[in-house]
């Protein structure tokens, strides 16, 4: 049976998080680049009333980014340390190694996020409510993409996959989302594609929660169901498709 999830095992894999950018400060610099490289040019091309949301989206970039840098170290550990041989050995099993990993990855991503939580409170004013939904929105959007990125991790033969694999993942999820831009830009087949992936949910109940979008209660209600139905039915289908075992 494995063991409860106590202070004891937090504090060590956020230690393993720390200890990551304490070695190597690029570590936390490097996640705000990307975001705030979008940021820059958006600023440049589109109105200046998109600029909030496309700092919301930047942040729900970046949690589902955390995805892409499980992937890399649960590969990692399991192809070239072997590491996931002796967590199989322990009591600890697999959803306890997931969550480390993911909460890990999370104190790497906190920087990035902090950043521009602080240039949104800046340039608008976000309600108690409005942070609290988009809070919540980034927690389920790290946990599901955290599944998913050390589920694709276990199905990579070589270190060489990672990189390419990750990326490709990621990136596309990330873009076809409507995260910096709203859906209605979107040509309507690609409007229908973007309605099958839960960052599409994340970014319509973050934003219509600070009225940066215009939406109706029930909307709101229906998109933060479909957010969490959607976290739920992809981490048991990562737990079940993780190839969880000896290498």
């Amino acid at each position: 049976m494995a063991p409860p999830l106590n202070g004891r095992f937090f504090r060590a894999f956020t230690l393993i998080g720390w200890r990551w950018i304490s070695r190597n400060p690029a570590v936390a610099i490097a996640p705000v680049l990307l975001p705030f490289m979008f940021l820059y040019f958006l600023r440049l091309i589109t109105p200046a009333s998109y600029f909030p949301g496309e700092v919301v989206g930047a942040m729900l970039f970046v949690s589902q980014n955390v995805g892409n840098w499980v992937l890399g170290d649960s590969a990692t550990w399991r192809i070239q340390l072997a590491l996931q041989d002796m967590f199989v050995a322990s009591p600890l099993g697999k959803v306890g190694y997931l969550a480390g990993i993911a909460f890990s990855n999370l104190m790497a991503a906190m920087p990035a996020l902090v950043v521009l939580a602080v240039v949104l409170a800046i340039i608008y004013p976000v309600s108690l409510v409005g942070w609290l939904i988009l809070i919540g929105t980034i927690l389920v959007l790290w946990l599901l993409f955290s599944a998913i990125g050390i589920t694709i991790s276990s199905r990579i033969k070589s270190r060489r996959e990672i990189w390419p694999v990750g990326n490709f993942a990621f990136t596309a999820l990330g873009m076809l989302s409507p995260l910096y831009y709203p859906l209605s830009t979107l040509p309507p087949a690609l409007q229908v594609v973007a309605h099958f992936l839960p960052g599409t949910y994340a970014a319509l109940l973050a934003k219509g929660g600070m009225g940066l979008i215009t939406l109706g209660q029930g909307d709101l209600l229906l998109d933060g169901f479909l957010l969490i139905a959607s976290a739920i039915i992809g981490i048991l289908l990562s737990l079940q498709f993780y190839r969880w075992r000896v290498t």
